[in-house]
C-alpha cells in the first residue's frame, strides 16, 4: 500500500461537517495510512454536524508536527472552534513550513486564515468563506479542487471524491 509508511493529523471539534471529516479519513486508511485524530482534549467524544460521533486519540499539546506527514482541517463549524487554539495554529503554522500537505474543505480555510499561511496562495472553499479567503490575501477559485503547493483545498462534501484522492497523491509524492 502506497501510504502504510504515513502518519496523518485529522483535526476535529465539536460540530465537525461529518463526511469531510471520515471520508478523507477512510480513504488515507485504505490506503495504508495511520489516521490520527487530534482535538483539544484526548479520549473526547466530539460529535458532527449530523450525529456521528469521532474520538480524539491526542490533544493539541501531546502531538508534534514532525512526527506528521500530513494534516486534514475537515469544515462544518469546528473550523471556527479550532482556530482559537494557538496549538492548532502552531501545527498548521510548522507544516506549511515544512511544505507537508494541508488539506483543507469548505470552512475549514478559516483554520488556514488564522495561521496566517494563506498570502498569495491560489484556493477554494465554500463560497460563503470567499471573502475571508480574499481578505487573508489568498486568489479564491471556484473548483472542485485547488493545489497550491502543498495546500490542498476543496469546496463541499460533492467534492470529496477527487479531494481525497488528490490529497493522498500529494501524501504519495505523485
Amino acid at each position: 500500500m502506497r501510504l502504510s509508511n504515513k502518519k496523518i493529523i485529522a483535526l476535529v471539534d465539536e460540530e465537525f461537517e461529518d463526511l469531510e471529516l471520515w471520508y478523507p479519513i477512510m480513504r488515507l486508511q485504505e490506503e495504508g495510512a495511520t489516521v490520527h485524530l487530534v482535538g483539544y482534549e484526548k479520549d473526547k467524544k466530539y460529535i458532527g454536524k449530523y450525529g456521528v460521533p469521532a474520538t480524539s486519540d491526542f490533544s493539541f499539546s501531546e502531538i508534534k508536527a514532525d512526527d506528521y506527514d500530513g494534516i486534514l482541517v475537515p469544515g462544518g463549524w469546528a473550523p471556527d472552534k479550532l482556530r482559537r487554539y494557538s496549538g492548532v495554529l502552531s501545527i498548521v503554522k510548522e507544516m506549511d513550513q515544512k511544505k507537508k500537505p494541508i488539506g483543507q474543505i469548505c470552512h475549514a480555510g478559516w483554520v488556514l486564515i488564522s495561521a496566517k499561511i494563506l498570502e498569495g496562495k491560489k484556493v477554494t472553499s465554500t463560497p460563503g468563506i470567499r471573502d475571508d479567503m480574499e481578505n487573508a490575501g489568498a486568489t479564491w477559485v471556484n473548483e472542485a479542487v485547488v493545489v497550491d503547493g502543498h495546500i490542498i483545498s476543496s469546496r463541499r462534501p460533492p467534492d470529496l471524491p477527487p479531494y481525497a484522492k488528490v490529497f493522498a497523491d500529494a501524501l504519495a509524492g505523485e
